[in-house]
């Protein structure tokens, strides 16, 4: 029981400690401290409530604090220095440039006295009096530990280490880097009650609520009344410094009556709000009672211009279910163009396995019938893929000997044209006709000689004859023959010839 007791004594102080550390913070945006696109710099190139200076550059989108070429300085400061306490600072800015690596980089400052423009620590002054977020994206100091983000706390005194990176002087810090990324990178600076915490977007999503930790350090004693200010440099290396926008919100607590204030002016421009309400509802049923027709086209118009949000969410509904069902329909024909080259080699195999174990020609199966259950293969993969590649070869051959056979068939043709004196073919070479009429006559000498060594007497015997020996003699028909297969030779040759004197002029 008593320790039941002391339990609950424990809860009851545990519970009133964290409700008295707990306070609740009201935010306050501050568009004095604050600029943004779009029209962030109005016709004379001024930003309200800024003042920038150096090579910095305002325009309509964004301010170039400092621009890709060597040895530039830039700056912006606020013109009032701010009367709040707490605060949180949201920076969007995009350091680019075309080299691996970039130089210097750039710092937020809050200081008791706005910086130079062209000063030595990132654009800005030495021996400043407040804080200076930098974002040094230059290695020093060679240590690799760049890009780099650190907070340094100065009271007027010290010069900034630029040897080191200011690695000795630094409050904390975290290694991010900043360059060149797709969307453009964000920093949260928030200082309330004396704690100074930095979240960083890497700027590798659209998402605004990705963010991280990068440091957070306590007891962080900042002077009252000071100016918010940006500044970047480059140094032998360049980059292009931009800043997108820089958002200033206050912060107040319950304790420091900010409560109070806060709903006194809610409640008057509540109220003035309502009178204007008010007013906007009278002119607009005096404009209705002056023109009844135009007001109703209008508010028919209207009707059409907008949707509601049941209207809208419908569409969106709408919308996905459409692309839902594209998306099912090209994986509906894709699944049948698989299905159906399954079924034709299914098709395939069944009747090869068929006409190897019956040798009949097996029929494929109809459509919509189911296939017969197939038996295990006789052949494997491996031997399927040899068989269709020594088709392929054997393809490829008989194409080939086709095309050889109508061109020695073609230039035969020509020849027998030529030589029947008939008009469009190939004329015979007059060399190879000399070469054929030399031959016959040789042939033709020959004969003549051996018939007249037969016929021709002997001169031991007068009168008598020699007859032929009592060897095979070569008839008549056969030396036709022996003739005939010569001129086809040399027929055929003289072909070889010419197509590979045709092959060699086509590379020339």
């Amino acid at each position: 029981m008593a320790s039941l007791y002391i339990n609950l004594l424990i809860f009851t102080i545990l519970s009133i400690l964290v409700r008295g550390n707990t306070q609740q913070v009201h935010r306050r945006f501050e568009y004095k401290y604050s600029f943004k696109p779009p029209y962030l710099a109005q016709k004379d190139g001024s930003v309200p409530f800024w003042e920038y200076g150096g090579n910095a550059i305002a325009s309509g989108e964004s301010v170039r604090l400092a621009p890709s070429l060597r040895s530039q300085k830039g700056a912006i400061w606020t013109k009032q220095p701010i009367n709040f306490d707490w605060w949180e600072v949201d920076i969007m800015f995009k350091v680019t440039g075309r080299g691996r690596i970039g130089a210097d980089g750039l710092a937020f400052w809050y200081t008791t006295q706005r910086g130079e423009y062209t000063g030595e620590v990132f654009g800005s002054s030495d021996r400043w009096n407040g804080l200076a977020i930098i974002f040094d994206s230059f290695d020093n100091d060679n240590k690799h530990n760049n890009p780099y983000i650190m907070a340094v706390v100065n009271d007027g005194t010290k010069v900034f280490d630029h040897k080191s990176d200011g690695s000795t002087q630094l409050l904390s810090g975290c290694l991010r880097d900043f360059r060149n990324k797709p969307f453009p990178t964000r920093a949260r600076v928030e200082y309330f009650h004396n704690t100074l915490t930095v979240y960083f977007h890497n700027g590798m999503t659209n998402n605004e609520a990705d963010y991280e930790l990068c440091f957070r350090a306590e007891n962080v004693v900042l002077p009252r009344g000071g100016y918010f200010g940006i500044s970047a440099a480059t140094g032998g290396l360049a980059d292009d410094h931009d800043v997108l926008h820089l958002l200033t919100t206050s912060l107040h607590t319950a304790q420091q009556g900010g409560q109070q204030i806060s709903t006194d002016e809610q409640q008057k421009l509540s109220q003035e709000y309502q009178e204007y309400q008010k007013k906007l509802e009278q002119q607009k049923e005096e404009y209705r009672k002056e023109h009844p027709d135009e007001a109703r086209d209008k508010d028919g118009e209207l009707e059409d211009w907008f949707e509601s949000d049941g209207q809208r969410e419908l569409r969106q509904i709408f919308q996905g279910q459409a692309q839902m069902h594209d998306v099912l329909r090209d994986m509906n024909k894709k699944i049948d163009e698989v299905i159906g080259k399954q079924m034709n080699s299914l098709s395939m195999l069944t009747a090869v396995y068929s006409q190897a174990q019956s040798g009949v020609q097996a029929q494929p199966p109809q459509a919509g019938q189911p296939l017969p259950p197939m038996p295990a293969l006789p052949i494997g993969r491996h031997d399927w893929d040899a068989l269709v590649a020594n088709n392929q070869i054997m393809i490829n051959t008989i194409a080939e000997l086709k095309g050889f056979i109508i061109e020695v068939a073609r230039k035969s043709d020509s020849l027998l044209t030529a030589g029947t004196g008939g008009g469009g073919g190939t004329a015979i070479n007059p060399q190879f006709l000399n070469e054929m009429r030399d031959s016959i006559n040789q042939v033709k000498q020959t004969v003549a000689g051996v018939a007249q060594r037969v016929s021709a007497p002997s001169p031991g015997m007068a009168g008598a004859q020699l007859s032929c020996p009592q060897v095979s003699c070569v008839g008549f028909t056969g030396l036709l023959l022996v003739v005939a297969a010569q001129l086809v030779v040399m027929l055929l040759y003289n072909l070889y010839k010419e197509r590979k004197e045709a092959q060699a002029k086509k590379f020339f």
